[in-house]
This record gives structure tokens, sequence and C-alpha cells, in this order.
């Protein structure tokens, strides 16, 4: 379970540690969205981990609690920016949009993975960070639940793709369905198999 320990080491709670995270980087379809979350150490929720080992329920739980008594940024970059820049680029600008978003601003970060965004804060990578830090693992449920709900949204408008249960990820399902409906506008056209079906090289 994620700990505390990366945060207290750079002088938390004395010093604004904003974790950092984002959901949405490998899907065919739908935004990527970033998420920086600054804790309150009087009300950690009780189970916080990265969002892919929690239920929904338990994500939904913890997104609201997080939401509630923390600071919390989030920031999204569109398809076209994704296809425009490259999606480990536009999540990069997601990220700078979700710190952004923070109010306070942070004195440091933690991000997720083991590439510096490059946000002109002291930056500490952490690899499976979602898995190690609590403000990471904040970080991880606010990316997902929002991102989760956006393909909800985009799913209402677009059924065909079944976005409500596969978020845009490139299941069986998905791929059949491009096969069967062609690709719509949100989908990335700088994706495999969606270019390919474009003719985009």
């Amino acid at each position: 379970m994620p700990d505390n320990l990366n945060e207290r080491d750079i002088g938390w709670p004395k010093k604004l540690i904003a974790g950092i995270d984002e959901a949405g980087r490998g899907p065919w379809a739908g935004p990527v969205v970033s998420a920086a979350v600054i804790l309150n150490e009087k009300n950690i929720p009780d189970g916080l981990n990265d969002s892919k080992k929690l239920s929904e329920k338990k994500r939904l739980y913890l997104y609201s609690s997080i939401y509630n008594f923390h600071s919390v940024g989030v920031g999204i970059s569109s398809i076209e920016e994704i296809d425009s820049m490259n999606v480990l680029q536009a999540t990069f600008l997601s990220m700078k949009r979700a710190v952004e978003d923070l109010n306070p601003q942070p004195e440091y970060i933690l991000v997720d993975g083991n590439l510096d965004p490059g946000l002109n804060f002291k930056t500490k990578c952490i690899i499976k960070g979602d898995s190690i830090s609590i403000s990471i693992a904040a970080a991880s449920v606010i990316a997902k639940v929002t991102r989760d709900n956006l393909m909800l949204k985009l799913d209402k408008e677009f059924p065909n793709y079944n976005w409500k249960k596969n978020k845009g990820y490139g299941t069986a399902e998905h791929r059949n369905a491009l096969e069967l409906h062609g690709p719509c506008k949100y989908h990335r056209k700088s994706f495999s198999p969606i270019n390919k079906m474009l003719g985009v090289n």
C-alpha cells in the first residue's frame, strides 16, 4: 500500500507537496487527463491506492473524499493535441494544466513514472508511484474517475463503441466496433489501428 515516506522525506506536511498522475495515455479514443493533489495530513482517506487496484465503488468514495478535504487540480489534453504533439507531450501538457489548476501552488511535486514533465518545480519521479506515494495514489484516483466520467458522456454521443465499459481502450469489442462503424471524431488519428483505417501514415 502507498505510504507518506516520500512526502515526509521532502518536508511534508510543512511543505506543500503535490502528487501527479495521469489516466488515458493508452486508449484509442478520448482525452488524456492528469490530476495534481496536495494532501491535508489531517484527513487522509483510508484505502488510498493505485486507482487500477480499487473497485469502482471505492474509487468513487475516495474521489469524493479527496475533493472535499484536499487541494485538487485537473488538466486535460484533447484528442487534437494528442494527435498533433504525440501522447507523451500531450500528457505533460495535461500535467502542467493540472498543476496550474491547483490552489495553493505546490513547492515540490511527485510524479508517477520515470519521466520528468518539466514543470518548473522541484520534482521527484517515482516508478509505480501510484502504489508507493499516497499523494500520487490520490492523483491517480482523481485522474481516472474524471476521465471515466468524460468517457461516459462521450459514450452517450457515440454508443456504438461501448465506451461506458471499455473507456476507449483497445479491447476486442472496441476493435470490432471500429471495423463495423469506422472511427469517429473522438478517436485518436495518430494511433493504430485508427490511422491504418484512415490511411494515415
